[in-house]
């Protein structure tokens, strides 16, 4: 199975955040044993963020555990569609947020998402399958 690594997972691990580091690590450790973890250019640039330099980010999303993945064509007139109806429920951003890519690449692709955002992702992409600390503590994993 292909799942899609939202950056917030992966920051969780590289500045090993006080609450939610043991349930990231654990989780992406657990799912990357028998699954394809795939990011895509919104996700690295995000995580991106914390490094001074491309070798140490490249260190972090090594090819070797993370697939890299274009967005579909068709994720991004997803993009658009949910856009609009963020701004229609009054949403004041001028532009799709980074998230919107995310879970449309998830919801076109058929990948599940591994993210601790539920509830936006459900909000805008309810046909994708979410790995969170929700749905995790819900199953008793």
């Amino acid at each position: 199975m292909d799942i899609l690594v939202d950056s917030n997972i992966i920051l969780d691990i590289v500045t090993e955040d006080k609450r939610w580091f043991g349930w990231s690590n654990k989780t992406l450790t657990r799912l990357s044993a028998a699954n394809m973890l795939v990011i895509n250019p919104i996700i690295y640039s995000e995580v991106s963020v914390g490094f001074e330099k491309i070798e140490g980010l490249e260190d972090v999303l090594d090819p070797r555990l993370f697939r890299r993945d274009q967005i579909p064509w068709e994720a991004a007139f997803l993009v658009g569609k949910c856009f609009l109806q963020y701004r229609r429920q009054g949403g004041k951003r001028d532009a799709p947020l980074p998230d919107f890519f995310i879970g449309a690449h998830a919801a076109v692709s058929k990948m599940q998402l591994l993210t601790r955002d539920e509830v936006r992702y459900r909000t805008y992409f309810p046909t994708i399958t979410i790995i969170s600390p929700k749905t995790t503590r819900d199953r008793g994993v």
